[in-house]
């Protein structure tokens, strides 16, 4: 299995050196590396803002930018936590706890040091779990039936709305709204038109691009807009400050490894975000830490740990998004949707059927991962500048782009207008603190999920017991009632204004402040 696994790997490494591959994602490193640097810009925003460009592309090329864009935006997202204090994502605002008090004590430049080692690191390991969990998913893969897709897709619907940030209820609301929004359209057995208002347009369905450029692109910049200022800073940092000391790397080796685990249990996990991830990182070395009320000062073990856990659950995340087609979190719920753009069917069979995307992926992570070390040394004074960026002129750039690259798709009118719509109503339900990504992940599991509960159907002659007579599947709806059972008795338990697990850390993180 090994032997077969580095086979494999060393194919993977022929792709990724291709010459457009290579230039690919080198591309979607650098980009996602800006992004991530940038204010209220995320991998969400440059993904959707990219996606129309992977319509021309080869999907290896395609897949490979896209990634580097996320893995890229990771470290990008360090940078204004540890230098300026400013969370520019969520994932980011536990590094900010010690992160920034490192800087203020002049040890800025050996806070990112240790940030790059870290995320290098959880990204290696995060890419062996990969290797070496491949060949048990391609073994298993010709077992699933459309009864096994359905239940595991279910599963991951439910997992991502009921684990989203905030009301489990509400996760589940978002989650129906998506999939609300993927029967519309033509009928794939029947050909008949439905919920398409009589609009000739709708006739194809409505479009990811533009669901996901609405929602993740406009809403963001339509809320965040009057509330970014402009970014002022003296930090002034040189290549050798970030080399960290013999004393500081040994304080900081533990925190890692102990953040890549639970990173890489989160990873496998699907529907568990970056941020949950790295606030349990945190809280974890807290708990263990033999000065816990040192944390918040300037605690290499508060940079370490919650960075480690965010990059090594990037690499993770790929695992139940391409060979199990559930993606982890919304971002790779849009990558997922663009796989299915090239005529791409994750899913188990992924690896066997697509070696050159799966395991030329793999090796872009290191060749990617070595791009962001050798990129972010000499640039960071760069990195630095572009905080400073006021946002009105941020703005109107991206909403540019965003218009440009819907149009492209179709070079229709329509998907502007389409974009504007799921722009307001995204900026309406984050007002009212409900969370978007579950639309994304019902729109893009919905179609999937429909079609193989009714193919399942009528192989089995509509008997409903085909999902639970068969083992994998009986299984997988088991997991899923379980969830729900869990859910539905933690929100029995906590009836009345509780906060969220997530708010909970925050006020608990919040004392050593």
């Amino acid at each position: 299995m090994v032997s077969n696994a580095l086979h494999d790997l060393w194919f993977g490494f022929g792709v990724a050196f291709q010459g457009s591959n290579l230039m690919w994602s080198f591309f979607g490193v650098l980009v996602g590396n800006l992004i991530g640097v940038l204010p209220g810009m995320g991998a969400l925003s440059a993904i959707s803002i990219l996606l129309p460009l992977t319509y021309v592309m080869h999907p290896v090329p395609a897949i490979l930018m896209l990634a580097g864009i996320f893995y890229g935006s990771q470290y990008g997202g360090a940078i204004g936590a540890i230098l300026l204090n400013l969370p520019s994502h969520p994932p980011h605002a536990v590094t900010c706890i010690d992160g920034y008090p490192m800087t203020k004590a002049g040890k800025g430049g050996t806070a990112l040091g240790i940030t790059m080692i870290c995320s290098f690191f959880a990204a290696s390991v995060g890419i062996l779990v990969m290797i070496f969990a491949s060949p048990l998913l391609t073994a298993i893969a010709f077992k699933f039936g459309p009864a096994e897709i359905f239940s595991i897709m279910l599963l991951g619907l439910l997992a991502g709305s009921t684990m989203s940030r905030g009301s489990p209820l509400k996760g589940v609301a978002m989650t129906l709204f998506g999939l609300l929004c993927g029967v519309v359209g033509t009928d794939v057995n029947t050909g008949t038109f439905r919920f398409a208002l009589g609009i000739p347009e709708l006739s194809d369905g409505l479009e990811l691009v533009a669901i996901a450029m609405g929602l993740f692109g406009v809403a963001d910049f339509i809320l965040n807009v009057n509330r970014m200022t402009a970014v002022t800073s003296n930090a002034k940092l040189r290549i050798r400050d970030m080399r960290p000391s013999l004393a500081e790397l040994k304080e900081a080796f533990w925190p890692m490894v102990r953040g890549t685990g639970v990173g890489t249990l989160f990873g496998a996990m699907p529907g568990t975000g970056p941020t949950i991830t790295t606030f349990v990182a945190y809280a974890l070395e807290r708990k263990i830490s033999k000065t816990p009320e040192k944390f918040g000062t300037g605690m290499i073990a508060g940079v370490a740990a919650p960075e480690a856990s965010s990059h090594s659950k990037t690499q993770v995340d790929f695992i139940p998004t391409m060979s199990l087609g559930i993606p982890g979190d919304a971002v790779m719920a849009l990558i997922l949707g663009a796989l299915m753009i090239q005529g791409i069917a994750p899913g188990p069979q992924l690896i066997s059927d697509h070696p050159d995307i799966f395991w030329g992926l793999i090796a872009s992570f290191w060749i990617g991962n070595v791009i962001l070390m050798i990129l972010n040394v000499p640039m960071i004074g760069v990195w630095v500048k572009l905080l400073q960026v006021p946002y009105r002129y941020l703005f109107p750039s991206a909403m540019f782009f965003i218009a440009v690259g819907v149009f492209s798709t179709q070079s229709s009118l329509f998907q502007i207008w389409e974009v504007l719509a799921f722009g307001l109503i995204g900026a309406l339900l984050m007002y009212l603190e409900f969370s978007v990504a579950p639309i994304l992940l019902g729109f893009v599991l919905g179609p999937m999920v429909e079609e193989n509960f009714r193919r399942a159907l009528l192989l089995s002659r509509g008997d409903l017991a085909v999902f639970v007579e068969r083992p994998i599947s009986c299984t997988f709806v088991v997991i899923s009632a379980l969830l729900l059972a869990g859910v539905t008795w933690s929100a029995w338990r906590n009836r009345g204004p509780k906060k969220t697990a997530i708010q909970v850390l925050e006020s608990e993180l919040a004392v050593n402040e």
